[in-house]
């Protein structure tokens, strides 16, 4: 993050206010369910900030409370306090703070939290979200692009290759609402997706590919646990993806100047 005004606190804060839409009417039609979700996830996410600041004099971010809604939104339902908090606690420390914070880390903290919990707990049910909800998500999008905090190849990647099987008429529309609110929260993280142009391009369609190649052979999945697990994969291939961008990069100068 470059110094002076655009530091990565105000990436972080523009980053939150972008989220508000989709936070409001989350919480507009979860109630005081998820509102009681949403402070224990923050409570835990301030402990492991607070603990890191003592041992390690490492900052805490404002970008905890957007691993916390979407935390809160997309974890298993009735997990119960003990098992939520040990899901937060491995993905924060884990997937965050280990490596030095926010803007440090490979992974998304939130996708590290959420892959626990469903892969600890299967037996949970994973949420589902109303249509106000859903649409919530595209301000969110908007705010997000237009302020530069979120990577718009991303999105458009994902939503170019989902539109189309849509329109080639893959049996993909069950998981898209779900798939896209995973985008907004997770995949669109500019500290954990792809980088350079291409790889962003390149992220955002492996994205929608996993999301359609789980809605189409991953029977009994809801859609959230295709799209979490889509998400945790297309991180984790994220470096390999600015790899290949680099390389196809350096094959065209050749082309073009020469090996010299």
């Amino acid at each position: 993050m470059m110094k002076g005004l655009w530091d990565r606190e105000t990436t972080a804060l523009i980053m939150l206010a972008a989220y508000m839409p989709l936070a409001v009417f989350w919480l507009r039609y979860g109630g005081a369910q998820a509102l009681a979700g949403l402070g224990l996830v923050v409570l835990c996410l301030a402990i492991w900030n607070l603990v890191f600041m003592l041992a390690r004099a490492q900052a805490p971010s404002f970008a905890a409370l957007i691993t916390a809604l979407a935390i809160a939104m997309l974890a298993p339902v009735d997990l119960g306090a003990f098992r939520l908090v040990l899901g937060v606690s491995f993905g924060v420390v884990m997937g965050e703070l280990v490596f030095g914070g926010w803007g440090r880390n490979v992974v998304n903290p939130a996708t590290v939290a959420l892959s626990f919990l469903g892969f600890g707990f299967p037996g949970f049910a994973w949420p589902g979200f109303d249509d106000p909800v859903v649409w919530a998500a595209i301000p969110a999008v908007l705010i997000g692009v237009a302020t530069g905090v979120m990577p718009a190849a991303v999105i458009g990647g994902a939503l170019l290759l989902g539109g189309g099987a849509l329109m080639l008429g893959i049996p993909v529309a069950a998981a898209l609402p779900a798939a896209g609110i995973v985008l907004v929260l997770l995949v669109s993280d500019p500290v954990t997706s792809a980088t350079t142009t291409i790889g962003r391009w390149l992220n955002g369609s492996l994205y929608a590919g996993l999301v359609i190649m789980f809605a189409i052979g991953w029977n009994g999945a809801a859609p959230v646990q295709m799209a979490v697990a889509a998400a945790l994969l297309t991180s984790l291939a994220a470096p390999l993806l600015d790899e290949v961008a680099i390389a196809l990069w350096i094959a065209q100068r050749r082309r073009r100047h020469g090996r010299n």
